[in-house]
C-alpha cells in the first residue's frame, strides 16, 4: 500500500482561527437575544460545520429555525469572518505550514508523481478559498471539500469520502482508496470522521491536548512541522493491503 494523498482539515490545522469563530458564534447568539454560555462552542461547534453547529446550538436553547433563516445566519457569519480577516495585518496561519506543504510536494508516490493534497473542512467554501488565496497557497490544493457541500458534518465520514472521489475524478488512473490517504486533524470529531472513512489520521495538538488526541489518532504531534512524513510513508508501504483501522 502506498500513501498517495494528504487531506488537511482547515480551521485549527491551516489557520489558527478557532477563537475568531467562537467570537462570531457568540455574536450571533447575542443578536438572537441569547446569552453565550461557557463551553457551548467547544461542545457544539469544534470540528463541525456552521450548519450543524448553529442548528444544534439553537435547538439546545429551545430555538427551531427554518432552512431559510439558518442560511441567513450562516451568510451573516461568513460576511463577519471576511471582514474580520480583512482587518488583520497578517493571517494567523500555523507556523511551518508552507514548509510542510513543500515537503509533501517533494515526496514522490510514483516516478514523477507527487503526493496529492486536499482540504476537507466543515468551513464553508468561501471562507476556505478566501484564506488559501490570500495566503497564496490555493494552487497546492487539488481538491476542496467544504461544509456547505455536504449535508453531514464531522464526525461523519462523508467529507473525506467525497474528497477521495473527487481526487479520482481529477486524476485518471490514480485509483485512490481511503486507506491510501492520510488526514491531518486537530479535533476529536475530525479524527473520528477520518477513521470512519478508513483513513489514517494525524492529530495535531493545536486545539486539544496531546494526550487526548493520542488516544484516538494513528499519529500525534505537537506541531505540524514535527510530523516526519518519511516515516509515515514507510508505515503505509509496510501495510501492504492492510487497511488502517
Amino acid at each position: 500500500m502506498t500513501l498517495k494523498a494528504v487531506l488537511f482539515d482547515f480551521n485549527g490545522v491551516i489557520i489558527n482561527d478557532e477563537l475568531i469563530h467562537e467570537q462570531l458564534i457568540e455574536q450571533i447568539l447575542i443578536e438572537e437575544n441569547l446569552r453565550p454560555k461557557p463551553g457551548e462552542f467547544q461542545k457544539f461547534c469544534l470540528g463541525r460545520s456552521d450548519r450543524v453547529c448553529l442548528t444544534d446550538l439553537l435547538n439546545h436553547r429551545g430555538r427551531v429555525v427554518t432552512e431559510t433563516y439558518l442560511q441567513q445566519l450562516i451568510q451573516r457569519k461568513a460576511k463577519a469572518y471576511q471582514q474580520h480577516l480583512e482587518k488583520l495585518e497578517k493571517l494567523p496561519l500555523y507556523p511551518g505550514l508552507e514548509d510542510f506543504i513543500f515537503k509533501l510536494r517533494s515526496r514522490s508516490v510514483f516516478e514523477g508523481d507527487s503526493l496529492k493534497i486536499a482540504v476537507v473542512s466543515g468551513a464553508i467554501r468561501s471562507e476556505v478559498e478566501l484564506v488559501l488565496n490570500s495566503a497564496n497557497i490555493a494552487k497546492y490544493f487539488s481538491v476542496i471539500v467544504a461544509g456547505d457541500e455536504i449535508t453531514s458534518s464531522k464526525p461523519e465520514p462523508d467529507g473525506y469520502l467525497l474528497a477521495v472521489e473527487r481526487l479520482n475524478q481529477q486524476y485518471s488512473g490514480l485509483n485512490l482508496q481511503p486507506c491510501e490517504c492520510l488526514a491531518i486533524e486537530d479535533t476529536l470529531a475530525g479524527i473520528q470522521a477520518a477513521k470512519r472513512a478508513g483513513i489514517g489520521v494525524v492529530g495535531v495538538a493545536n486545539t486539544y491536548p496531546f494526550h487526548m488526541l493520542q488516544r484516538q489518532a494513528n499519529w500525534t504531534v505537537d506541531y505540524l512541522c514535527d510530523l516526519e512524513i518519511e516515516r509515515v510513508q514507510q508505515v503505509y508501504s509496510q501495510q501492504e493491503t492492510k487497511q488502517i483501522a
